[in-house]
């Protein structure tokens, strides 16, 4: 039997951009996502901004193996700073929320700030996440704080979409192993971590 080729879906980014920027968690998460980016001749820059991540071993696993990714691709990485303490400050009275609460909600803000902001500075018309393709997620919660990003920058839209759908999970899990890469079992918050 002849094996299909996987054709990656049509997607459009806002204003017709051809150039986002995909705040991206870790290579699983983002490996179809960029494959169908590309495709679709929109050419995205990674930006990792993941102070949420916990222990510091497990950023720097995700971020390297990231890292290998976009330099696979020969696309472009920008590496934010690592505040885990800043982060953990964010979340002072929120550290008992279930996934899913208000824990991930300001979580999400603080990450989609960074994005939109680095997307101004850099004069990427868009940004994306790659937060949008897991299940494990709210996709109402991430967007909301996508379209709450968007409201403090200048000239920056915030790219609405569902990641998960017209083939794209199952692309990943495909992608995941073709590329052998790291597969977190947990969303990377220590307390995310206590949870699982």
């Amino acid at each position: 039997m002849p094996e299909i080729k996987y054709i990656p879906p049509t997607v459009e980014a806002p204003g017709n951009s051809t150039e986002v920027l995909l705040h991206a968690c870790c290579a699983p998460c983002s490996s179809a996502i960029l494959e169908c980016l590309i495709a679709n001749k929109i050419t995205p820059t990674v930006f990792y901004f993941n102070p949420n991540i916990f222990p510091r071993e497990e950023y720097e696993i995700r971020k390297a193996e990231s890292k290998r990714q976009v330099a696979d691709l020969g696309l472009r990485f920008i590496d934010a700073d690592y505040d885990h303490e800043a982060w953990l400050g964010e979340m002072t009275g929120l550290e008992s929320e279930p996934e899913r609460g208000s824990r991930c909600a300001k979580c999400f803000k603080i990450r989609l700030l960074a994005t939109a902001q680095c997307a101004e500075r850099e004069h990427i018309p868009c940004f994306a996440t790659t937060l949008s393709s897991s299940r494990w997620k709210s996709l109402e919660q991430i967007d909301e704080a996508g379209q709450w990003a968007e409201n403090q920058v200048s000239n920056v839209r915030y790219w609405a979409h569902n990641w998960r759908k017209q083939g794209l999970s199952e692309r990943r899990n495909q992608l995941l192993r073709e590329g052998g890469f790291y597969n977190q079992q947990y969303c990377g918050c220590e307390f995310s971590f206590r949870n699982r």
